[in-house]
């Protein structure tokens, strides 16, 4: 739902410029230093980028799905690392307390994350819990001492995107022992610099250097219960699973965008690049990989752009927004690859940015959900809903 034309016009016109301007030209900087110049980080609070999908009481955008999704995909069309400054903090970083924080919480952090002057990270994946959310081992005891009612936290989260950077972290952890499924699992905005809390090194990754990951370790952490989201527990998984349903539609727009710029690059170093005396655009082979990518970049933009009016007109998207994941993630590895053998021996040299992004896309497969786990939430509801 886009809900005002012009003004959703000037932000995306907004948008544009600064990526092409701005962040475009710093690529190869951040590849090199894996680091986003501070100058960068400062123009994108300015520009209330931070804010995007915070309500307006708080001082955000309050973007619709749709509105955040066109962003998203003007966001793609340069490094993913840019986006994912701002995405964990856009999206799953604050979308649970955007959604079940009580008043205090939503009052305390929101205006912060808004301006940017906190940074969210979403620490569920663990060392043996990914993809199966429900078996988290991080626990949260509840207890009371003098200075009041508290957790004690102890686990260690990992993969945690802007980890480093982070001055707020969404925990999951398990409340309940005994409750070894998703009904033990409760919601908690852990602070950084709480004692207890420590930061592993910053793993190396194959792409998206300038975009940190590191463990969260927890080790008898004491967080206030003040602190547990929606001031109840068990909550938890509930919370996740509407922040990450959310989240794959933010990330299959990204996709769209990714796949929108190298298909341009190719594109135009096909119509450059000449062989046997013309253009390679020219060959029937080299067009069928052009053809065949512009198809599928048509379709994941319209299945992202459907599922988002559907969920922003208040409808259950849970198999939508894995199809999307799904689809537009597999996309755009596809049109990475189709890139690089259109740049031939060029696409596999760092001067080109298609060597580039071909290991940055390829995370877009992997986090939020797997590609298997979207097929499974597909398939089950799709039986769930025939045999109901």
């Amino acid at each position: 739902m886009i809900r005002d034309a012009e003004t959703m016009t000037a932000l995306l016109d907004t948008v544009n410029r600064f990526v092409r301007e701005r962040l475009v030209p710093a690529e190869k900087e951040v590849e090199e230093t894996d680091q986003i110049p501070p100058a960068i980080v400062q123009e994108m609070k300015a520009m209330g980028l931070f804010g995007l999908t915070v309500p307006e009481e708080y001082g955000g955008f309050a973007l619709t799905m749709e509105e955040e999704a066109q962003v998203i995909m003007a966001l793609g069309k340069t490094s993913p690392s840019f986006r994912s400054l701002i995405g964990t903090s856009v999206g799953i970083g604050s979308q649970g307390i955007v959604f079940d924080g009580t008043p205090e919480q939503k009052a305390k952090y929101l205006p912060k994350l808004a301006t940017g002057e906190l940074i969210a990270s979403f620490a569920l994946t663990e060392p043996d819990a990914g993809s199966d959310a429900a078996s988290l081992r991080t626990t949260a005891i509840r207890g009371t001492d003098a200075d009041g009612e508290h957790y004690i936290v102890n686990g260690t989260k990992r993969y945690i995107t802007n980890a480093p950077q982070a001055g707020i972290f969404t925990l999951m952890a398990r409340t309940d022992p005994s409750n070894k499924g998703a009904g033990g699992v409760s919601a908690f905005i852990v602070e950084a610099g709480t004692p207890g809390l420590s930061i592993g090194k910053i793993d190396k990754k194959m792409g998206q250097r300038g975009a940190h990951i590191a463990d969260v370790i927890f080790e008898n952490c004491r967080v206030p219960a003040s602190q547990l989201i929606g001031g109840k527990e068990g909550q938890g998984f509930k919370t996740a699973m509407k922040v990450l349903e959310k989240g794959r539609i933010h990330i299959a727009a990204l996709c769209v965008g990714v796949a929108e710029r190298m298909l341009k690059d190719a594109l135009n170093y096909a119509i450059e690049r000449k062989q046997f005396g013309q253009a390679i655009a020219g060959f029937q082979l080299v067009q069928a990989m052009l053809a065949d990518s512009q198809a599928e970049l048509y379709a994941a933009r319209c299945m992202v752009l459907d599922a988002a009016r559907r969920r922003d007109e208040g409808l259950n998207v849970s198999t939508e927004a894995s199809c999307c994941k799904l689809f537009a993630s597999e996309m755009c590895g596809r049109v990475a690859d189709r890139a690089v053998q259109i740049f031939g021996g060029a696409g596999y040299l760092s001067e080109y940015s298609i060597e580039r992004f071909y290991r940055d896309v390829r995370i877009f497969r992997l986090y939020e959900g797997t590609s298997q786990i979207q097929q499974i939430v597909i398939a089950r509801n799709m039986v769930r809903d025939a045999t109901a």
